[in-house]
């Protein structure tokens, strides 16, 4: 059973910082491409050259450098329990200690893959009004 939860959490990890550290350079790509397509007048629809930050992007990069913090914590803290789960010499409150602090640590990740999810739905959702 330990075992399943070290790979899920490893899983977890990995995707959420695939997640976190995503390439925007499609996107980027893709904008250009409209942008310079046929019909296309500068300065309307994005497209002009000398716009400043949006406010979706802002928010964008404030959540994802939060949640890289908070994983790299989260992570710290679990392998930070790890050791102290091995190291506690059957001693139970020192057991159950590291357990709830593993616990904790994964809720703190699961809170912050939740949180992208969530942050991208509503600003795709209020961009789209």
């Amino acid at each position: 059973m330990k075992k399943i939860a070290l790979i899920a959490l490893l899983v977890l990890g990995i995707a959420s910082s695939v997640f976190i550290f995503q390439d925007h350079s499609v996107l980027a790509a893709a904008k250009d491409e409209v942008c310079s397509g046929v019909g296309a007048v500068s300065g309307t629809g994005g497209c002009s050259t000398n716009e400043g930050p949006s406010i979706n992007s802002i928010i964008v990069n404030v959540v994802n450098i939060l949640s890289l913090i908070v994983g790299i914590v989260s992570v710290i803290m679990i392998i930070i329990a790890g050791f102290r789960y091995v190291t506690s010499g059957g001693d139970s409150g020192n057991v159950s200690s590291a357990k709830n602090t593993i616990i904790y640590a994964i809720i703190g990740l699961v809170v912050v893959a939740l949180a992208q999810f969530i942050v991208q739905f509503v600003l795709d959702k209020v961009t789209q009004v």
